[in-house]
């Protein structure tokens, strides 16, 4: 089976990045990663590709941003689009054009859409009473957040949780999370069924 393209977004340090670099590297994603874009030209992200050979792309935020970051991709004709710490919300017509895939710190659809990133997330978990949180694989539409899930994982809340600790518990699942979802992707059909992708094999 031919490996898929695989496209990395990403703002920050890059450790899903990372996760998803080295199953491609042991063959567990049947895929490779052929270009990292980020918004920050110091995002480790970027470093991170640079090290394992993959180009590496800074598009500064700002007058023409989505349209710099549509070109970068195009030039490089990824079947799979995955969003792993991107901080910026992708207009439609952007979204529309890609097959995007994106890791949230939460159990969507609770506690998503804008305004809901990082500990921002844990600390509205915690303050709700929640006593399970965890992560959620999804494919990226126009509506934020919203997107058909692939693939959650769970844990649970303890009473004396912090935004800090919680993002703790919940950060390697992330990497679990992400890279099952791609290795899925990368060798299964999939159909929609309501908002839930359902993987098929052959």
């Amino acid at each position: 089976m031919e490996q898929k393209r695989i496209a990395v977004l990403a703002s920050g340090s890059g450790t899903n990045l990372q996760a998803i670099i080295d199953a491609t590297s042991s063959g567990r994603i049947n895929g490779r990663v052929v270009c990292v874009i980020s918004d920050r030209r110091g995002a480790y992200a970027l470093e991170r590709a640079r090290r394992s050979g993959i180009e590496a792309i800074y598009v500064k935020h700002g007058d023409g941003f989505e349209n710099a970051v549509d070109r970068a991709l195009e030039s490089h004709s990824p079947d799979i689009v995955v969003l792993a710490g991107f901080m910026r919300i992708l207009p439609g017509w952007l979204v529309s054009k890609y097959v995007m895939v994106n890791i949230h710190p939460s159990l969507l659809p609770c506690f998503g859409g804008p305004g809901f990133y990082g500990r921002r997330v844990h600390r509205a978990v915690i303050d709700s009473g929640a006593m399970f949180s965890g992560c959620t694989v999804h494919l990226v539409t126009p509506d934020v957040d919203r997107g058909p899930i692939i693939l959650q994982k769970v844990v649970e809340v303890s009473p004396d949780d912090t935004e800090e600790t919680l993002e703790e518990k919940i950060h390697p699942l992330e990497h679990e999370a992400i890279v099952e979802a791609l290795a899925s992707m990368c060798s299964m059909g999939y159909v929609i069924r309501g908002n839930r992708v359902i993987f098929r094999s052959g």
